[in-house]
């Protein structure tokens, strides 16, 4: 039985990914898949999810600070979609409003500064999302 979740902030160059443990309880592994094509990006985490035996991929939606759909939820939006087509594993989408900006505090908090930060603001992103959906389901 696949038990695992995971997350996925969805980026136009770069993409955080996050695995949950097997108990669902916390973030396990983290990286980052640099690709700037959407569908080639989904192929990419649809091929991860299905080798590490995940059962739900959580896209983050970055919604408006008041809640509405802008550009960038409209393209994770496309994103989700593209994942549900070419993949058998449940896809949702999961309000990741401020994880960007929590994620760039956590790495400033641990002393890590240009090209470290950009290299890990991602998959720390992806982590934020995964821990918040997990938090959901308990």
């Amino acid at each position: 039985m696949n038990n695992k979740i995971l997350a996925v902030d969805f980026g136009e160059a770069r993409t955080g990914a996050a695995v949950s443990d097997a108990t669902m309880t916390i973030a396990g592994d983290a990286w980052v898949i640099q690709c700037k094509n959407i569908e080639e990006t989904a192929q990419k985490v649809a091929k991860e999810a299905a080798s590490r035996g995940v059962f739900r991929i959580v896209v983050g939606l970055p919604k408006n600070m008041d809640g509405s759909i802008g550009s960038r939820a409209e393209r994770s939006t496309e994103f989700a979609e593209i994942l549900r087509s070419i993949c058998d594993i449940e896809v949702v989408l999961w309000d990741e409003r401020m994880t960007t900006i929590s994620a760039g505090r956590i790495l400033k908090d641990a002393g890590k500064f240009g090209k470290k930060r950009k290299k890990t603001i991602d998959a720390v992103a992806a982590s934020i999302i995964l821990e918040s959906y997990l938090g959901s389901l308990r």
